[in-house]
């Protein structure tokens, strides 16, 4: 059963240097013929029934969704509550960029629904800033939280990242110390992957992008979750900490493997056990839409396998781990019969523990995380 739905905006004003993200440059774009076409597909996915359920979530995401303005978000807003059910206390985060932020686009939004904001701010070094090519300053920061709290949000999240190209611990640091000033529920912090096709990608092929190095990469992760426990933001996934009941609904229908439905050009979905991607570019993505058609550009049914892998490399994702209950209720085969030698050897190593009915990934296997998920790979 559905119990989300992700909307992708694919416009900026600016384009990040690490970013890989499906995205265009908001200039000289069909923004509006866009919105129109996302109402499209919300219809075609009422139409089909998978929207019948009410929907725990919903995420606009991007791209930035707050490169539109007032007038477009209130079209976007009004072609969800025409199409969506909304669950009673449904999650209903938009992403944000501080310098886009205004008073008007807060009030739209949250007069519309939307009750949780995921600002990217990456750092509070403004030279760290610049050199990511992002566009706000440490005020655009301050405005926003503050125009967003007087516009009736509660439940906002930063967005931060670490090892990126020069950054120290001390610059770390003082981003910390300024982001637990705000005294928000809920933080997302990333290490610096830098991806194929991207500024910092043609720089690293150049031989002129200095990244910190893995070791002082892993202390920098250290330090953060040191530091958001002392400040009682419990960690519940690998990247992400919350105060109790602010944890990302949303972004735990991934980690649990649930289903949700994914509109907007370049979005993915996953729902009655077909994974789906749309098309990326907006021509190809509009095209099928003006026919009254959906966009996809490839399904894949989910075999059982892929399914197990699936739960497994999500689930560890989580602090608490993977449930041997669920595991067994879902594939109606215990963890060990599937998993047993890798399991056996992972604990042995001590990347992995096993109480209380989950298996887990231990403070050190944290460090090493995407070499342990990749053994749950049937085909490895």
């Amino acid at each position: 059963m559905v119990k989300g739905l992700y909307i992708h905006i694919p416009f900026c004003h600016q384009i990040c240097h690490y970013c890989d993200f499906n995205k265009v440059f908001f200039e000289n774009q069909p923004v509006d013929r866009y919105i129109e076409m996302l109402g499209r597909e919300l219809d075609l996915w009422k139409a089909s029934g998978a929207l019948n359920s009410p929907m725990e979530t919903v995420f606009f995401g991007g791209g930035t969704p707050t490169a539109l303005d007032p007038g477009q978000l209130e079209r976007l807003l009004g072609h969800v509550r025409r199409n969506v059910v909304l669950a009673e206390g449904c999650e209903w985060t938009s992403e944000a960029n501080p310098d886009e932020l205004n008073r008007a686009k807060l009030d739209v939004l949250f007069a519309g629904g939307v009750n949780r904001l995921s600002m990217g701010v990456q750092s509070f070094d403004e030279d760290l800033l610049g050199r990511l090519g992002r566009t706000h300053g440490n005020g655009d920061v301050d405005r926003a939280i503050t125009e967003a709290r007087e516009a009736g949000f509660t439940n906002i999240s930063l967005d931060l990242m670490y090892g990126l190209p020069g950054q120290t611990m001390d610059q770390w640091e003082k981003t910390l110390d300024r982001a637990f000033s705000y005294e928000l529920p809920h933080f997302s912090a990333y290490s610096l992957i830098v991806e194929p096709k991207t500024v910092f990608y043609n720089l690293l092929m150049k031989g002129k992008l200095r990244t910190p190095g893995e070791d002082l990469e892993a202390e920098m992760y250290r330090v953060l979750m040191e530091r958001m426990a002392a400040h009682g933001l419990h960690q519940y996934e690998i990247s992400n900490f919350a105060k109790p009941g602010r944890k990302s609904r949303h972004n735990l229908l991934y980690w649990n493997n649930e289903e949700y439905i994914g509109a907007g050009a370049g979005s993915h979905g996953y729902v009655d056990g077909v994974r789906y991607s749309n098309h990326g570019p907006l021509k190809k993505y509009m095209a099928p839409l003006e026919e009254w058609k959906r966009p996809v550009l490839q399904e894949q049914a989910v075999s059982p396998a892929e399914q197990m892998e699936e739960e497994m490399f999500l689930g560890l994702r989580k602090n608490e781990g993977v449930s041997e209950t669920l595991f067994r209720e879902k594939f109606n085969v215990s963890l060990d019969a599937v998993y047993g030698e890798k399991l056996e050897k992972l604990l042995a190593i001590g990347n992995l523990e096993r109480s209380d009915g989950f298996v887990r990934l231990t403070d050190s296997g944290r460090f090493v995380g995407n070499d342990v998920f990749s053994e749950f790979l049937l085909g490895d």
